[in-house]
Formats: structure tokens, C-alpha cells, sequence
């Protein structure tokens, strides 16, 4: 296996790879003396693992050989730059025909010209098979359901097949089944039951720990003494956004938008008035002189006149009245004095205005709202997700040229461009009385001065935190919980967060989510019924294999290589119906019940 990247998803994908999968990896980085390429080659120095690191600043076709691609059975490209990855992608194709690709995008529609494309040139036509065919994924699409669910309800995790969301919700002990509940995942051990991600969570080992996809007698007799992880669909309330769905109406739409929040207030500020004022009563003053001694016809030449005197836009009165030359020398004058404090008042409320209406800060009546800080690929993403599901958003950006500050604005959300850890700002954003805060900008530094910042402001706030780094993340959470004992912090990995959907996709495995549940991680796969032993001819009750896999839900095999939408599932088989080879199954896998259930596999979505 090979990883070329720059970050922090090429280390975790290594970890994963080498610790999960027991395979042999070399990883190309840019430097062995950053952080994340420090932690690489901590791996290649530990003798009990199997990562080599190769030093490269760029991924051209001398690095691809040397890094040992036209052996590998597959190659990962991680880099945040998709250009790097969409060239190195096309020069590895050529190198080696063969391998599987799995290509880290953020732009999906180009990543998908791209799965495509690649997997034409490896003569695969439209139905690549699973060995050599080419996966793009988004950490960010990987990451943000995840972040999603931590802000909107605090636990549980959600799962996205086409158009329905599913999440993991925790059951209290003793609690009944809800009518909602489709399966149970888990029974948590008893030490931190009410969260089941949590990365410090002292799990019991043995029968009284943690059991991933038990059995139903073993579930029924534990609800009493065991809080439980049950999936349940996610019913959302779509908000209306004609201007997303009709976009011949939309510059309309968003002209009006824009003029209606314009800060047009900026311009009835005291001192703009205190200027425009005193010309004002200069220009009456002079008009009443002009009528009283030049006596000029009609009566509005006693004001326009003088004005344009003002100005130095008018021409010398040399063949006029002594009364009207004295009047315009002394216009001149006054037109020396006032106009430098015109221009400058001008431009101050044109400069506030301008400020004014890059920020549209939440009114005095909004609470109960997610403030968003950082708008960059993830921070856009989560944005989208949590407006389609119909929660209150207030973004706060320092970088006017971010991704997300256009959707943003496009979707009328509450905009502060400033940093948020500039005096006054998250009060701004009305922190005191928002519902949660998501911290999603790429600096570990900054998120934990906000994430301390708010905490002063609210205590109580529920915080979800990005942080790149996975002991630092754990650090601050427990650190935090500890101080703050009755709110609830969640210190997430972006990088940790996707590195199982990555390796999977590098082991042939095709998977449609990832769910931590105290220390372990349950995936969810598609699978064709069609030539599995596990499966066909089995019924849903027979395919079960405890803390290794469960049937979620049976529907028919769609076209190419997608799922069927999520509406042609069964999300309740019955437990005796018999899978055959037209199904294909939702499930519910360990680490090491997907290495087993698509050994010899060819149709796996």
C-alpha cells in the first residue's frame, strides 16, 4: 500500500493501515521534519510496525516509482490540494494500470469525472471491479456528518444512504425500545454510557464492556443495567430555498436579499449629519445674502449659485454686481474650509458601510441558534448541512475569500468577517445565548483560545471543536470536561474521523459511514447479495454474525456502481426473509467483520 500526502489524514491513514489491516505501507511526504511527517517517520522507526516514509516535496512519476507504485495494490492520494491529486492520480494510472486509486477531492462533481475517467483507462469501462477500481472521497463529506450530530443533538452519529440520514441515538438503562429504533449497535459499558464516542471512555473489558452488534437476548438482558446505541431514522425539516433549486430566479433573489440587509444607517451617523448640516446652513446663509444684495432671478439661482461658489464650479461673476463677485470670493472660502470635512466624512461612512455590509451580525431576538466559526472546506460543508436540515446558523469568518462565505451569504445566514478571538466578536455572534458552537478553523491554537473564550461567556454551551492533532484533541477534552464538568466538550479529529473510510476504500471495501462507539468504530457497508456464502440463500436472522455484522436493511442492486436511493430499502426486514441474489444489504460491520465479509467479493457497490 502506498499514501502520498501532506497532512494529517496521510498519518492517520497509515495508523489505520498498518495497526487495523496488518499491511505494509510506505508514505510520501514533503518533509520528515514537520509535525504530521515527524509522526510518519516516528512509525518507521518503531520496529513493530510495517510504514516506511519516503521523502518527496511533489508526487511526479520519479516519486510514484521510487515510493514503489508499480507493485502496490493500491495508492492513496491525500493531498489538500485536489490539482496535486488529480495529477498524480493520472500519472500513478500510467505507472501502474492496475492499482486501486483512492483520491482525496473536496470538488465532487470534478471527482466523479474523475472516477470515471481513470477507471476508462484502466480498460474497466462503467463497472469497475473492486480490486482495481478508482474511489474518490471527501474528508470533509466524511467528517461533517459526524460534526453535525455532535453540535445539533450532542451524542449519536449519522449515517447518510442517498437521501435519508440515519444516526446512532444512546438508550438510557432501563429505558424501553422507542418505536423509532431500527436496530441496536451496541451495549456501552457502564463507564461513560451516556456517550459513546467518547475518546477517554475507561471501557470494562469482557462481558461487561462494550459489545458492538450483540445478539437480542444479550441486548434484552443488559437494557437494564446498560445504556444501548440504537439506529433510528432522522426525520429534518427542509427549509425552502427556491434560489438553491431555481436558479433563474436567483440573482433576483439575491439582489433583493442584499438590499434588505444593507446597513443603510451607517449614513445617518452624528458626525456625517453634523457636516452635511453645517454646509447646509452655510448654503442658506449665503442664498438668504445672494436674495438680499445681488437680488439674482429666478429665486432658485439664490441657492444654486452659491453652491456651485462652493464647488468652484461656477463662472467669475466679472460682469456681474459688486454684491455677487463679494459673494462668490466669499463662498470660495467657506467652500475651502467645508469641502475637506465633506470628503472626509464621506469617506469614513462609505468605509463603514462597506464594513457594515460585509458583516450581517444575528439580531437582538435570535437564540437558540449553532454559531460556526471558520468557513473553510469542512466549515462549508457543515454550513450546508445543518441550513438543509433547518437549524439556526450564525457564521463567523476572518477570511472575507473563504469558501463558504459566498453560500453564506447566498443562503442569508448571519455573517461576522472578523477573527473570533478578537474582543467582542463572539458576543457579537450572541455565544451567550446560542445552542452550541462548532470550532472548525484549521489552526489547533486558535480553536482552543475560542474554545476557552467561550467557555468564560456560556459554560454551559454545548462545544465541538476540529483539531488536527489526536492527542491534543484528547487532551483538551478531557481537560475540559474536567473543569467544566456539567457541559459537554467534543474535540474532534477531521483527519481521525476519515481515515477508516479511506482505508477501507484502499482495502476494496466500499464504505458509506463510519460510527465511533466508546473505543472501537462500527462501518456501514452496501453489499450484493449475489455469490456471498454469508448471505445468499441465508435468511436476514441467519446472515447475523454477533459483534461482526448485521443486515440493516434489504433492497434490489441498482445500476453502475451506486446505491439504490435509500426509499428502495426495506429499513425493517423481517428477520425470516430470505436474501437472494437480486438483494443488496445495508449493514452494520466491525473493523474486522468488513475484512471477512468481502474476502472473495466481486459486486460490493
Amino acid at each position: 500500500m502506498v499514501i502520498c500526502g501532506d497532512d494529517g489524514l496521510a498519518h492517520r491513514l497509515a495508523v489505520e493501515l498498518d495497526a487495523v489491516c496488518g499491511e505494509v505501507v510506505t508514505v510520501v511526504m514533503p518533509s520528515a521534519a514537520d509535525v504530521h511527517g515527524g509522526q510518519v517517520a516516528a512509525l518507521h522507526r518503531d520496529p513493530g510496525s510495517a510504514v516506511h516514509l519516503h521523502v518527496s516535496t511533489r508526487p511526479d512519476e520519479a516519486t510514484l516509482r521510487a515510493a514503489g507504485v508499480e507493485r502496490a495494490a493500491a495508492l492513496a492520494l491525500t493531498y489538500r490540494d485536489d490539482q496535486v491529486n488529480v495529477t498524480a492520480a493520472l500519472l500513478a494510472r500510467t505507472v501502474n494500470p492496475s492499482v486501486r486509486l483512492v483520491v482525496r477531492m473536496f470538488n465532487r462533481e470534478r471527482g466523479s469525472h474523475l472516477e470515471r475517467l481513470l477507471d476508462r483507462a484502466a480498460g474497466l469501462g462503467d463497472g469497475p471491479a473492486a480490486d482495481t477500481s478508482t474511489t474518490v472521497l471527501s474528508d470533509a463529506d466524511t467528517a461533517v456528518p459526524e460534526l453535525v450530530a455532535a453540535a445539533a443533538v450532542g451524542h449519536g452519529h449519522t449515517l447518510q444512504v442517498e437521501g435519508k440520514v440515519f444516526r446512532g441515538v444512546v438508550r438510557p438503562a432501563g429505558t424501553p425500545q422507542h418505536a423509532t429504533d431500527l436496530a441496536t449497535l451496541a451495549v456501552l459499558s457502564g463507564a461513560h454510557e451516556d456517550d459513546p464516542a467518547s475518546e477517554d471512555s475507561a471501557e470494562t473489558a469482557g462481558e461487561d464492556g462494550t459489545q458492538l452488534l450483540p445478539d437480542d437476548q444479550t441486548a434484552y438482558h443488559r437494557q437494564f443495567t446498560h445504556g444501548r446505541l440504537m439506529l433510528e431514522e432522522v426525520i429534518h425539516r427542509h427549509t425552502a430555498e427556491p434560489a438553491r433549486r431555481t436558479w433563474h430566479f436567483r440573482p433576483l433573489r439575491w439582489v433583493r436579499a442584499r438590499l434588505a440587509h444593507l446597513p443603510w444607517r451607517v449614513f445617518l451617523s452624528r458626525q456625517l449629519g453634523a457636516v452635511y448640516g453645517s454646509l447646509a446652513a452655510v448654503v442658506i446663509a449665503l442664498a438668504t445674502a445672494t436674495a438680499l444684495f445681488a437680488d439674482e432671478h429666478p429665486w432658485w439661482k439664490n441657492f444654486y449659485l452659491p453652491l456651485l461658489d462652493i464647488f468652484t464650479m461656477g463662472d467669475p461673476a466679472t460682469e456681474e454686481s459688486p454684491a455677487r463677485r463679494i459673494l462668490q470670493l466669499v463662498a470660495g472660502f467657506v467652500g475651502l474650509a467645508v469641502l475637506p470635512l465633506v470628503v472626509a466624512a464621506t469617506m469614513n461612512a462609505t468605509e463603514a458601510f462597506r464594513t457594515a455590509s460585509a458583516n450581517h451580525p444575528p439580531g437582538e431576538e435570535v437564540s437558540g441558534h449553532i454559531v460556526l466559526v471558520g468557513l473553510g472546506m469542512v466549515g462549508t460543508r457543515v454550513l450546508d448541512r445543518l441550513r438543509t436540515t433547518g437549524h439556526r446558523v450564525v457564521a463567523i469568518e476572518r477570511d472575507p475569500r473563504a469558501r463558504g462565505v459566498a453560500l453564506a451569504r447566498e443562503l442569508g445566514v448571519p455573517l461576522i468577517l472578523e477573527d473570533a478571538t478578537a474582543p467582542g466578536v463572539l458576543e457579537l455572534a450572541r455565544v451567550r445565548q446560542c445552542r452550541s458552537l462548532l470550532v472548525l478553523t484549521r489552526d489547533d491554537g486558535q480553536n482552543l483560545d475560542i474554545l476557552m473564550a467561550v467557555r468564560e461567556y456560556n459554560p454551559e454551551v454545548r462545544v465541538v471543536a476540529r483539531l488536527y492533532d489526536d492527542d491534543f484533541a484528547a487532551t483538551v477534552q478531557r481537560t475540559l470536561r474536567a473543569s467544566y464538568p456539567d457541559a459537554l466538550t467534543r474535540s474532534r479529529s477531521v483527519s481521525a474521523l476519515a481515515a477508516p473510510s479511506f482505508a477501507a476504500a484502499m482495502m476494496g471495501r466500499h464504505v458509506l459511514g463510519v460510527m465511533p462507539v466508546e473505543r472501537g468504530s462500527l462501518l456501514f457497508t452496501c453489499v450484493d447479495v449475489a455469490g456471498h456464502p454469508e448471505l445468499e440463500g441465508r435468511t436476514v436472522h441467519q446472515a447475523f454474525r454477533r459483534r461482526e455484522w448485521r443486515v440493516l436493511a434489504v433492497g434490489p442492486v441498482g445500476g453502475g456502481t451506486g446505491v439504490p436511493g435509500a426509499d428502495a430499502f426495506d429499513w425493517r426486514p423481517a428477520q425470516g426473509r430470505v436474501l437472494v441474489a437480486g438483494d443488496r444489504v445495508v449493514m452494520a460491520t466491525t473493523r474486522r467483520g468488513l475484512d471477512v465479509l468481502m474476502t472473495g467479493v466481486v459486486g460490493t457497490g
